[in-house]
């Protein structure tokens, strides 16, 4: 199956500008035709881009040097693509965007639940991959680029969130591994405390104005993000559900 709808523009096509340094994007696919098309695709818009067949090869390529985002066919000989996002989920990895043929809802809420940045059925069309990764690059950059030392510490109910090196720490000092996602959706709660934020608002926040994820995500992403808060919240109730409105962070939150 092709993941693409329409042709490879040609050479008239503008590259991006996204500065001296281009973002590193890794292609995983077993179907050389597909991977071929898309690292060309991505590499005439400015990105640096390799191609990989399987988590082995993506490996090496992770190895030369890290990458800034992976974009990831769930079908693929091996360790499948499910298990490998899990491996790479985490502020300290590469974001992720997801291809698989299987498109239905379920299916989606499975990668979002692993940990992606993103996810989309195939075939797509490349222009809309496009968008998904500069917008997922772009909220993945927000907090280091937009934050100064002042603020950059955000603490409640005796947890703490570090908006520059993308840390939640639990009242005990332990680490909670968020995705890009969750750490988006993190940052968007503790910005406005107390405050009921509807689906609608929390998609734009945490994904960007010009996202056309479902409301469905966010709720896959809030449910992951309060089962992590659960853990060490001594059965206080820190997000919220009200009811036909959407969702209201409890807690108190004093920026330093």
């Amino acid at each position: 199956m092709n993941v693409l709808t329409d042709t490879l523009p040609g050479s008239t096509v503008p590259p991006a500008d996204i500065g001296p340094s281009p973002s590193r994007i890794i292609v995983v696919d077993d179907d050389p035709g597909i991977r071929d098309v898309v690292t060309e695709f991505l590499s005439r818009h400015g990105f640096d881009v390799e191609g990989a067949a399987d988590a082995a090869g993506l490996g090496r390529a992770l190895a030369i040097k890290a990458a800034d985002l992976v974009v990831l066919d769930v079908m693929l000989p091996g360790e499948d693509g499910l298990q490998i996002c899990r491996r790479l989920s985490g502020a300290d990895g590469p974001a992720v965007i997801m291809l698989s043929a299987m498109g239905e809802e379920t299916d989606r809420i499975v990668g979002l639940e692993l940990g992606a940045d993103d996810y989309l059925p195939k075939p797509c069309n490349p222009r809309e991959l496009l968008a998904r990764i500069r917008a997922v690059l772009r909220r993945r950059g927000e907090p280091r680029s937009q934050e100064g030392e002042l603020g950059a510490q955000c603490e409640f109910a005796g947890w703490r969130l570090d908006l520059v090196r993308r840390e939640l720490r639990t009242p005990d000092g332990v680490i909670v591994n968020l995705s890009g996602g969750e750490f988006s959706l993190m940052r968007s709660f503790v910005e406005r405390p107390q405050r009921v934020l509807t689906r609608d608002q929390l998609l734009d926040l945490a994904r960007g104005p010009d996202s056309d994820a479902y409301d469905r995500a966010i709720d896959v992403q809030i449910s992951r993000l309060r089962r992590k808060l659960d853990d060490g919240a001594a059965g206080a109730e820190l997000i919220r559900t009200v009811r036909n409105e959407g969702y209201m962070f409890m807690a108190k939150v004093l920026r330093r």
